[in-house]
């Protein structure tokens, strides 16, 4: 599809900020909820909404770490900061991961539905399930605590060649140990006193607080995949526009509009539609997400090449 003009993209930053805030409330109510409760199914509820509001608080992450939150960069960081918290993770940590993805996407080191003759079976289902159980949410608060606690661990090969290698997270480790790490570890302090603020504030129980980051964790990893899966073997193409509820169509300010975003990560998410063919056939989420519990499939076809130019400074301008 043709472009929209660009005069027409422009960032709806007034609009990001009232849903900020508004989705960081119901988050904090919720929490607050779930802890307090006494009945398990009005706990469970409460987990299960929350783990919606928080995706919606992941996808304005997004478009912080994509820098088109606000065109004010100062806002932009400050609402991306908080958006990590609630993940809980780092704002640079995130986006050093999320740039990452888009220069790997459908490379050996980031495909999970296909193994190829160099990876194990055993490697490939594992990595799987990992993210299909919610294993990769985990992996980003366990992987901002080691890098506070540890310090030069994470770049020492035991870890990126042994540990994160093991768990097919050496590619992402190695560029967050080139990160700085003084802005990486001042991020992730607030992050630990942003949650524990929460804590305190609203005497978070700790089975409240984990039934609700359980919920998000499954409902989270059961997207990070699917907008990707048997897709061409190709960095900007390697993605799907996805067809799914409208609501949740919009409580995920169309993330599942994941093709149009790889083929250009500037666009905002409200002008995302303008790129997507509704036309065409559009893969279904919950067939897809379905398939990948088969775990996955073998291929023979050949690894994508380098990401141009234009994609690169996309990216590191931001």
């Amino acid at each position: 599809m043709e472009r929209a003009p660009r005069g027409e993209l422009r960032i709806p930053g007034v609009l990001n900020v009232c849903i900020a805030l508004s989705v960081y409330a119901a988050a904090a109510w919720l929490l607050w909820f779930a802890s307090h409760t006494e009945s398990l199914w009005q706990m469970a509820a409460a987990a299960v909404a929350f783990s919606y509001v928080n995706n919606t608080v992941f996808s304005l992450l997004h478009e912080s770490v994509h820098g088109i939150f606000h065109p004010r960069r100062a806002v932009n960081d400050f609402f991306g900061m908080v958006g990590a918290a609630f993940f809980p993770t780092g704002f640079l940590f995130q986006r050093v991961c999320h740039f990452g993805h888009h220069r790997r996407n459908r490379t050996d080191d980031e495909m999970f539905d296909c193994y190829t003759p160099k990876k194990s079976r055993f490697q490939a289902w594992f990595h799987l399930y990992c993210l299909l159980t919610g294993w990769f949410w985990s992996s980003a608060p366990l992987g901002c605590a080691i890098y506070l606690l540890t310090g030069p661990f994470f770049s020492r090969p035991l870890f990126k060649e042994g540990i994160a290698r093991f768990y097919g997270l050496e590619p992402m480790v190695a560029d967050l140990a080139r990160a700085p790490a003084w802005r990486m570890r001042g991020e992730l302090l607030f992050t630990i006193a942003f949650q524990s603020g929460l804590v305190l504030s609203l005497d978070l129980t700790l089975t409240g607080w984990l039934a609700c980051y359980i919920a998000f964790a499954l409902n989270w990893c059961s997207l990070q995949y699917t907008d990707h899966a048997y897709t061409r073997r190709d960095i900007r193409e390697g993605a799907s526009n996805l067809q799914v509820n409208p609501l949740v169509q919009w409580i995920f300010l169309n993330y599942h509009h994941h093709l149009a975003h790889h083929r250009d990560p500037t666009v905002p998410w409200i002008h995302l539609p303008k790129f997507v063919d509704f036309s065409q056939p559009r893969p279904s989420f919950l067939r897809i997400y379905a398939r990948l519990w088969l775990g996955p499939r073998h291929t023979s076809e050949p690894p994508p090449s380098a990401p141009d130019g234009r994609l690169e400074g996309q990216l590191l301008s931001r």
